[in-house]
């Protein structure tokens, strides 16, 4: 790899507020996967491509088209970017005939951070956006909802609140004390997002493609694999080979498609 990235707060530190990226600059590479994640019972490892590249990704990795699952994510933050700036995410999903997903997530968040009781839950997930410079780790805490619920919140007919369980909202708050509280927020979108799944002669696991559709009419496709800590640092290894193969370049990580997608919400009038 070519140089460092910010990927955590120093061993025993919360972070709170707005990330520090100098302060938390610690110079990881993908070899020290491993020793970040070892407390972590599964792990997400996701890529981001564009869409725009030598060749498309749905030919590129063998996916048609057709076949996959339609859902709507809503964004939540506050007018003045503040979620989006401290590296907190707060969505809400809607998913072709399936139950929706409401998700808290804190970048630059290692699993060692989370309290054991948390990183335990059936709900907590910790996940690793691979960058050309190395690897940024966040951890997140899923909840199911059901649509109706989603869609009154995103037409203002309930609080949004009532989408996160006390688990999640104490989550929210214990990792980002100074930050706007959860009925503070508001939902932008949705934006759609078409899921694939790939199964590649390369990799012995199935690969997902998410194919983000912006307001301004591009797009961007976040690839993501499962593993177990111990297998990430090969995973990935797997996976950025398999993805240079077929053409395809990881161009960054999953906070910079939400800022993008944030941002062009609300230059939309919040809404499509």
């Amino acid at each position: 790899m070519t140089g460092p990235v910010p990927v955590e707060q120093p061993a025993g530190q919360v972070p709170a507020g707005r990330p520090d990226r100098a302060s938390v600059e610690a110079g990881h590479r993908i070899h020290d996967l491993l020793p970040v994640l070892i407390r972590a019972p599964r792990v997400d490892l996701r890529f981001v491509v564009p869409d725009e590249v030598r060749r498309p990704v749905h030919d590129a990795l063998g996916i048609d088209p057709l076949r996959g699952r339609i859902s709507q994510v809503f964004l939540l933050d506050t007018p003045a970017l503040a979620l989006t700036s401290r590296g907190v995410a707060v969505r809400a999903r809607r998913v072709q005939d399936r139950r929706g997903q409401a998700t808290v997530t804190h970048r630059h968040l290692p699993p060692s951070q989370v309290p054991t009781a948390v990183r335990s839950a059936s709900s907590f997930d910790a996940s690793v956006d691979v960058v050309p410079e190395g690897f940024v780790c966040s951890a997140s805490l899923v909840h199911p909802v059901d649509d109706a619920l989603v869609r009154r919140a995103a037409c203002g007919r309930t609080r949004v609140t009532r989408l996160f369980s006390k688990r999640q909202r104490r989550f929210y708050a214990a990792h980002d004390p100074d930050g706007p509280a959860l009925h503070r927020l508001v939902m932008l979108g949705p934006l759609h997002v078409v899921q694939h799944k790939a199964r590649l002669p390369e990799l012995d696991r199935p690969l997902r493609a998410q194919q983000w559709f912006f307001p301004d009419g591009s797009r961007r496709v976040e690839l993501s694999v499962r593993c177990s800590p111990d297998e990430a640092f090969d995973v990935t290894r797997a996976v950025k080979d398999c993805v240079a193969s077929r053409g395809l370049e990881l161009t960054g990580d999953k906070e910079t498609l939400v800022r993008r997608a944030v941002m062009q919400l609300l230059a939309s009038g919040g809404a499509l």
